[in-house]
């Protein structure tokens, strides 16, 4: 497969070097008249440094999908995103929920998703950080644009950004009245609608507010459970979000915001693979829980069809999540020099989840979940200029209260449970980044932070020893440097040195407390990342842009969750690694007439781990290839009605659903190749589009992840099937 896509691939290259060459020569040929016509690449401006910059500017690798370029694909989640970035995978299995939204970037994300576990990739919506990924509001259907950052960006995102950060800014109110509404329906029981509003309530308020409701039909029966409430993989979801702007003059604003979603459906589609264990206790006889079944398990005991489910516990055959979240923004303009901005938050979520571990009828390792987390952050920033310098600092405080509990009775009021899990955690940063343009053409900026972090914790797992209550603090300063130079045609090259810093962990299943050491119940060392990066990015001509990077950075004291059954339960232990991951991306759109674009983007990532005890681990969910292709092709009928063509193609290469990498590859993931399209029709006065939508077309059938646990491998399917149907869209 690997030959076959390098000889694909270098193909592909080699015909769009071809064109992109012939579009250059040609576009030498024309006259001036012809050359000084509207640009068709329009560059999106991001605010990925904290300041308002085109994309070219920031030198940092990144991506950006603007609204509008979101609903041309029909991008409507996280999961969408992350199959058209060079080196970023995002996946969902936490729990066996549906609602989970998992990133890697250049190698590094979140395996598990227990309080006591941090991402390596930073969430932000509007400036605020997403603590928790399980039950999250990740629909994108009143989004103004989403910046995905490359590398470690610890000095202006502080914690938890050692891969890179995710940005999802939302549209601001304004003045004008506008509403759009979309409806979808289509082939898996898909039903769609939504509606955001616009309008302007006076000269100095203005308000906006998008509601809908998303269902989709599951994969799969829980074939012992008649009387399930839902189907395998079976989704239904209720979101909205309002925001109010009051902006009683040009220099100062206050928006308030606040988001709301509650989700609910079956258990994530997952199968269980026993026989192929060596030496595992189910295949040997060995048992936990009741009723015995006679012998040893089989693969004959878990569903033939590995979308069905086979547990007889109603418990874990259902998942759901709620989620609630407000903040504040206010933004100063002092004077033409100064401002200052302040973000106050306040989030909460919850969920209901877990898994029956052996997937059988048998009642032997099966988890009912539910988990909870309640955050609060305050951002102060002053920015502004002095001389020919510019700056963006400020003040950061977050604080995180959640809880995990899983068991026969896993209600918070219930119990006993087979965890208990409690963590409490509080982040305290100071930060500065300061720029200057040298000469005209070249700017160089660079900037500190320090970052205190303490966390207190406890865990319960049925051990004689009872609660075990543990405490640590972390504290490190993180930096950046870089410089940036635009040539004469207007391309920008850049270096920068950044690095990242993320706190120690807790165990997220600490069932080795069974020994009798509470010791086995502590936190691990600070993590840390430096990465050194080169690029180019730009438009090259009118009709041509691209960006190429190239990376090198190194992870010390990073943690990999290594699960395996234990006494009592399902142990999951930090195995802390040193990890260096050098790569190449790149991204390009180009136009080839006034009709046909091509965007595209390839990532190649070397990943290597240091050896632990004799065993060579791997980067989890880390694919060495991403590629993604985005042909559209657009006319004008006689009618003066616009139609559009568009295939979106993506490909991840084959990887590693945990970090350790067995002899029989009982953990590789297949690679994957994914295609939809998307043909849409307006008429020429604007008042609809109407799309025919495809989805998967080809039904590609892949995985999330695999766990070895010594006694069986969980292999979590994607609730990602083929779907085709019909969507409309209009404006008034």
């Amino acid at each position: 497969m690997k030959a076959t896509f390098t000889r694909r691939f270098n193909a592909s290259l080699l015909a769009s070097a071809i064109a992109v060459a012939f579009s250059a020569h040609a576009q030498e040929q024309t006259t001036e008249q012809e050359q000084a016509t509207e640009q068709k690449i329009e560059a999106i401006t991001v605010t990925a440094a904290k300041r308002s910059q085109v994309i070219y500017e920031v030198p940092i690798a990144m991506s950006a999908f603007s609204g509008e370029a979101l609903a041309s694909q029909g991008i409507t989640d996280m999961t969408d995103v992350g199959k058209f970035v060079p080196n970023l995978n995002i996946t969902g299995f936490s729990a066996g929920h549906t609602s989970s939204a998992n990133p890697f970037i250049r190698g590094i994300g979140l395996q598990d998703h227990l309080i006591t576990t941090d991402p390596g990739v930073s969430v932000y919506v509007d400036g605020v950080y997403l603590g928790r990924q399980v039950g999250q509001n990740w629909n994108l259907n009143n989004i103004e644009r989403i910046e995905v950052l490359r590398g470690p960006q610890g000095t202006l995102y502080g914690r938890n950004s050692i891969g890179g950060a995710i940005n999802i800014i939302t549209k601001q109110p304004n003045a004008q009245d506008k509403t759009i509404v979309s409806v979808e329906t289509g082939t898996r029981g898909r039903l769609k609608g939504d509606v955001f509003v616009n309008h302007g309530l006076s000269e100095d308020v203005s308000f906006n507010f998008n509601m809908g409701y998303n269902q989709r039909d599951g994969l799969g029966k829980f074939i012992n459970l008649p009387n399930a409430e839902y189907d395998v993989g079976e989704t239904q979801e209720m979101y909205g979000r309002v925001s109010v702007k009051y902006a009683p003059s040009k220099d100062f604003s206050l928006v308030y915001t606040a988001d709301a979603n509650d989700g609910k459906g079956g258990l994530r589609p997952y199968t269980v693979m026993i026989d192929e264990v060596p030496n595992g206790a189910y295949a040997q006889g060995g048992r936990w829980g009741v009723p015995f079944p006679f012998g040893p398990l089989t693969n004959a005991d878990v569903a033939e069809n590995i979308y069905d489910n086979a547990t007889g516990t109603a418990a874990v055959s259902s998942v759901s999540n709620s989620a609630r979240g407000q903040s504040l923004t206010a933004d100063w303009n002092w004077t033409d020099t100064l401002s200052s901005k302040v973000i106050l938050s306040n989030r909460s979520s919850q969920y209901k989840a877990g898994l029956d571990d052996d997937g059988t009828i048998y009642e032997l390792d099966h988890y009912p979940e539910h988990g909870e987390a309640d955050q609060t952050s305050v951002e102060f920033q002053v920015n502004g200029y002095v001389g020919d310098v510019d700056f963006v600092s400020g003040l950061y405080y977050f604080t995180e209260k959640g809880s995990n509990l899983q068991g026969e009775d896993s209600s918070f009021n219930g119990g006993p449970n087979l965890l208990s899990l409690h963590q409490k955690t509080t982040s305290k940063a100071v930060f500065v980044n300061l720029g200057m343009d040298v000469i005209e053409d070249l700017r160089v900026s660079g900037g500190v932070r320090y970052t205190m972090d303490k966390k207190v914790a406890d865990a319960d797992v049925g051990a004689a020893l009872g609660r075990v209550f543990s405490e640590d603090n972390w504290n490190e300063w993180t930096f950046d440097l870089s410089a940036n130079y635009t040539m004469d045609n207007g391309l920008n090259v850049y270096g920068s040195i950044q690095n990242g810093y993320q706190s120690g962990q807790y165990p997220a299943r600490p069932y080795c407390l069974f020994g009798g050491d509470p010791a086995c119940f502590s936190a691990s060392d600070n993590i840390k990342a430096i990465n050194y990066e080169m690029g180019v990015k730009g438009e090259v001509t009118a009709d041509f842009s691209m960006s190429i990077a190239v990376f090198n950075t190194k992870f010390t004291d990073l943690p990999y969750q290594v699960s395996t059954t234990a006494e009592g339960g399902f142990n999951t232990s930090n195995l802390v690694v040193e990890q260096t991951s050098r790569g190449v991306e790149w991204e390009s759109t180009a136009y080839f007439g006034d009709h046909f674009k091509l965007h595209s983007s390839v990532g190649f990532m070397d990943v290597d781990v240091q050896e632990q005890d004799g065993v060579k681990p791997v980067a989890p969910l880390t694919p060495k290839w991403t590629l993604s292709l985005s042909p559209s092709y657009s006319t004008t009928l006689a009618s003066g009605a616009e139609v559009e063509f568009r295939v979106d193609y993506s490909y991840r290469d084959d990887m590693y659903g945990e970090p350790s990498s067995d002899e029989g590859r009982l953990t590789q993931l297949e690679s994957r190749a994914l295609t939809n399209f998307n043909v849409s029709y307006t008429p020429a006065n604007d008042a609809y589009t109407v799309s025919l939508y495809g989805r998967n077309i080809f039904d590609e059938r892949y995985d999330n992840a695999r766990l070895n646990t010594g006694d069986y491998v969980l292999r979590i399917l994607s609730n990602d099937a083929s779907e085709f149907g019909v969507r409309f869209r209009t404006q008034f």
